[in-house]
């Protein structure tokens, strides 16, 4: 669950960057941290890790809800 929880955030987070970044041409992330700053990257690499983690959370939810309506 705290997984979850916490790529949901970091999913978020990366995607109202990239809606700065579309609408205003503003990079939050680089602003707050140094644009190519190593703390930017490692923002960015968890951002992304975040978003392939939650392609499988609706998997897991389902399997979840399986198994506690069987019991």
């Amino acid at each position: 669950m705290f997984w979850r929880n916490t790529a949901l955030i970091l999913t978020i987070i990366g995607g109202l960057n990239w809606g700065l970044v579309g609408a205003f041409d503003f990079d939050l992330i680089s602003f707050l941290f140094g644009p190519f700053s190593l703390l930017s990257r490692i923002v960015y690499v968890l951002v992304g890790i975040s978003a392939l983690a939650m392609i499988f959370v609706p998997a897991c939810s389902l399997k979840e809800a399986l198994s506690h309506k069987m019991n």
